[in-house]
């Protein structure tokens, strides 16, 4: 049975090498909490989730903060994972070749151990493009892989 990020982080010295995780949004979080899935998705349905959202790269954490629906404040926070992690399939070979935007989900929560504070959000012109195509989507009943 594979370890977990967490048992490998418990079992093994800090390393630089050790996997960096973010996750965008727009909620106010502070050290120590648990993102956890059973909340409002920000797509697909918006159903309640099943899985929650993490990735290994900022340019897709900031895309989940500047999609995620709502009217707070766009931030970006560290997430350690609890338990196990997986290839979101939205992101993934079941729609696009390998995991380019190194995006996972869980069923476990994610512990917030920081938060980015300054980062470049992409032109807007680009992200109402990105909210149209999303739309779109919905319009055409594509729901997201992780609303199954």
């Amino acid at each position: 049975m594979p370890l977990t990020n967490t048992e490998i982080n418990q079992n093994t010295a800090p390393t630089p090498f050790a996997p960096t995780y973010f996750q965008g949004t727009k909620a106010d979080l502070v050290l120590g909490d648990l993102i956890q899935p059973g909340f409002n998705s920000n797509f697909g349905q918006q159903k309640n989730a099943a899985y929650i959202f993490l990735t290994a790269t900022l340019d897709a954490a900031i895309w989940g903060a500047e999609l995620a629906v709502g009217e707070g404040k766009e931030r970006i926070y560290l997430v350690e994972p609890i338990g196990e992690i997986e290839d979101d399939p939205d992101l993934t070979d079941k729609k696009f070749p390998g995991n380019p935007t190194k995006s996972y989900r869980s069923k476990a929560p994610f512990r917030v151990v920081g938060e980015v504070t300054t980062w470049q959000g992409h032109p807007e012109d680009q992200v109402r493009t990105m909210k149209a195509h999303l739309d779109n989507l919905k319009e055409q009943g594509i729901n997201s892989l992780n609303d199954e």
